[in-house]
């Protein structure tokens, strides 16, 4: 097997100045000195020209290709978009925080923040290797390089980036998929079930799925419908959103809806968040992530990365749109919750075909998953699915929306562009496929869960609020109780 050489190893032979200060004495000597406004504003100036010198060291030493730079370029561009993308975990907390009620805040925020923690030591752990692992691996799964214990040559010239950085952007997909379970389930689940599930969710059923799709696994061939016939996803439409939309569904399913949401008819009961200023603030959060998102899934720093941004936001945009317009027309008033709701359901549904479809494919598809969002959302509820922030709506349903999507506008593929339905019913095969094995592992792994440790928390204390009987203490403490 090769090995790649670390990045660290070069830099640490490259000739350059290195200075050395006493920390102590700068302290002491800093309170001293008074600087105008305009010498600090020469402090980038002085860096930049230093990090120049120590550059120019470098390169008499070791010449500069483009090759280099390109590859420095989209090492660079997909670790910032990997922290965006990581940054989405704000987006999310604040989004579920406030369409909670005040009683249950600290408790969003709290599964918000350890879900990235868990994905990542699961990732590391098991779920890298499961979904590119190349030792071994097969159709259906992956195998070897457990823990990063070894660095993949195959995984490095297939994608063309580093390892760490390659690992760092896989591993923010895949908190993003447990993230999505922890709206759906809210206001009533265990919390250290949760946590369980989600190790499962990340370290064992994402990775497998993802790799039947990115991994180089079966889904990459479908043979029956022709030579060369793979499923597409680009960003994740069905690889995270999909996914976790089905673990979530599964998870609303199995707990059972919130006291007080259904009465004896089974009419529902409107129960509103405590803050729409956090929800929009999420919400805002998520459309700025996902620049990082779905840009970031080009895996290099080209000309392509602005096209699939502005697909991105036309289709968030027409999203927000029809769904502020369906929601005035069928329930009489521009809600808010369904405004925010038609923005994520935009952004989820092109994120499968954001790098082949062209602008107005973009808008057609975002405008049509706004409308799908809002129905979606009122038909769960006549079922008695209690989602609180509508998750399985936006990432479940408009997944499946625009993972077919592809099947349609792609304009080398698309059905609407004259060649044929081949990739239509590639798109199926890949849904229905993903989908019946995330609900079948997924539904064992809540099942095992409820007749263990018991997955819903006792009534008195949801009626209670899980900030209290959770977490023993309160997202606003010192201000009037409902």
């Amino acid at each position: 097997m090769l090995k790649l050489k670390s990045k660290q190893g070069r830099r640490a032979k490259r000739p350059g100045v290195r200075l050395r200060l006493n920390r102590n004495l700068f302290a002491q000597a800093l309170p001293a000195i008074k600087l105008s406004p305009a010498w600090f504003a020469c402090i980038p100036a002085a860096l930049f020209i230093f990090l120049g010198w120590e550059f120019s060291a470098w390169a008499a030493d070791e010449p500069l290709t483009v090759e280099t730079l390109q590859g420095y370029l989209n090492t660079t561009f997909v670790f910032i978009a990997a922290v965006l993308v990581i940054f989405m975990n704000a987006g999310f907390g604040m989004l579920e925080a406030g369409f909670c009620r005040q009683k249950n805040a600290v408790n969003i925020l709290a599964k918000n923040l350890i879900v990235f923690a868990l994905a990542t030591i699961a990732f590391w752990a098991l779920g890298f290797s499961f979904m590119f692992g190349k030792e071994g691996g097969n159709g259906f799964i992956g195998l070897g390089g457990y823990f990063l214990s070894s660095e993949s040559p195959d995984t490095y010239e297939t994608f063309g980036l580093p390892i760490p950085v390659f690992f760092l952007f896989q591993v923010a997909f895949a908190g993003t998929a447990a993230t999505i379970v922890s709206g759906a389930v809210a206001e009533r689940i265990k919390f250290v079930d949760f946590l369980i599930f989600s190790l499962l969710l990340v370290g064992i059923s994402y990775p497998i799925t993802g790799h039947w799709v990115w991994g180089g696994g079966m889904l990459g061939s479908i043979g029956f419908l022709g030579e060369g016939v793979a499923f597409k996803d680009f960003a994740g439409s069905t690889v995270v959103h999909m996914v976790g939309g089905w673990a979530a569904l599964m998870g609303a399913a199995f707990l059972g809806p919130r006291i007080g949401k259904y009465n004896p008819d089974g009419t529902p009961n409107a129960i509103p968040g405590h803050n729409m200023g956090f929800a929009m603030l999420g919400c805002l959060i998520l459309w700025i992530g996902w620049f990082g998102f779905n840009p970031g899934s080009q895996l290099a720093a080209d000309d392509a990365v602005p096209y699939i941004a502005v697909t991105t936001n036309l289709a968030a945009a027409a999203g927000g749109i029809t769904a502020t317009v369906t929601a005035w027309l069928v329930i009489g008033k521009p809600d808010l919750s369904m405004i925010i709701n038609g923005i994520l359901a935009g952004l989820v549904g092109i994120t499968a075909g954001c790098a082949g479809v062209s602008y107005w494919g973009a808008v057609i598809i975002g405008a049509i998953a706004g409308i799908i969002v809002v129905f979606s959302v009122l038909f769960f509820d006549k079922i008695k699915i209690d989602d609180p922030v509508g998750a399985t709506s936006v990432h479940l349903v408009n997944g499946g929306w625009g993972t077919l999507a592809v099947g349609l506008f792609d304009k080398d593929l698309g059905l609407l562009y004259g060649h044929g339905a081949t990739q239509l019913i590639a798109q199926i095969v890949g849904i229905l496929t993903i989908g019946g094995f995330t609900v079948v592992l997924t539904s064992i792994f809540w099942m095992i869960l409820k007749a263990t440790l018991g997955i819903r928390v006792h009534e008195e204390e949801e009626l209670k609020g899980l900030d209290i009987s959770e977490h023993g203490m309160e997202a606003y403490s010192g201000f009037l109780k409902e």
